[in-house]
């Protein structure tokens, strides 16, 4: 089953755009399946979305496991990827019983942070029977040691480098590559000269081979910080206070 959800993913290159939506929970695993996206991503922004972290480096193996179980619940048509939150693939030995771990819980795929530095831990995960989904350009689990969330690929070198991560990821047989905060032209000349799914996000509409985006971000879910490069398509925080002051109205006696 998860072979032919990959293979119906990967022939949609060049023919449609694959949409990758976060869902970290049973509900919204549903509600995002029944809408007919292609990948449900347990991401670890769940830290800040979910947790009340400030960035995703405090999001731990236990969490994920957690929220990958509560999505795979629904039994999502979608294909379900889960994130391996930082330090639990610093080797590729344990980058391996980290992705064992997230396939217990239900992932049908994981994903990593890294290019050249990341190709053997790709490559032990890829030849245990796991797929993975790979991820370049900014990198959140580094932000610390990495300057910050700044747009990457905007000097040569860094293009450069950029493009020896793709080769690199691919090669170890990643499946699909998401590329996020790359300078638009550069996120495109990458899908260009990639042999395999490239996913943006924050890297220009229509770059890449598709698009991730956090649902919170899409749904207006998170009024407190909207990257800029997110356009909210619902405003559900409003609706939701409405509805708690509303109730609360209503439970007042009457004068």
């Amino acid at each position: 089953m998860t072979t032919t959800k990959i293979q119906n993913i990967l022939a949609c290159k060049g023919k449609r755009p694959v949409s990758e939506l976060t869902a970290y929970d049973y509900p919204t695993a549903r509600l995002l399946d029944e809408a007919g996206v292609d990948i449900l991503l347990v991401g670890d922004s769940l830290g800040m979305m979910m947790l009340g972290f400030p960035d995703t480096t405090s999001v731990t193996l236990e969490h994920m496991v957690h929220h990958t179980a509560a999505v795979a619940r629904a039994h999502p048509r979608a294909l379900l990827v889960a994130d391996m939150p930082i330090h639990t693939y610093d080797t590729p030995e344990q980058a391996l019983a980290t992705a064992r771990a997230l396939t217990a819980a239900g992932a049908e795929a994981v994903k990593l942070e890294g290019g050249v530095d990341k190709a053997e831990h790709i490559r032990t995960i890829v030849q245990a029977g796991i797929p993975l989904q790979a991820h370049i350009g900014l990198l959140p689990q580094h932000i610390k040691e990495d300057g910050g969330y700044r747009m990457r690929g905007k000097t040569a070198a860094e293009a450069a480098a950029l493009l020896a991560d793709l080769q690199a990821v691919a090669a170890a047989g990643a499946f699909s590559v998401v590329i996020e905060c790359t300078h638009s032209a550069v996120a495109a000349q990458l899908t260009q000269a990639s042999p395999i799914l490239t996913i943006g996000i924050g890297a220009g509409h229509g770059t890449c081979d598709g698009e991730v985006q956090v649902y919170h971000d899409l749904v207006g879910g998170f009024p407190w910080f909207v990257p800029r490069f997110a356009t909210p398509g619902a405003s559900i925080a409003e609706s939701i206070s409405q509805a708690a002051r509303n109730w609360v109205s209503s439970l007042r006696l009457p004068e």
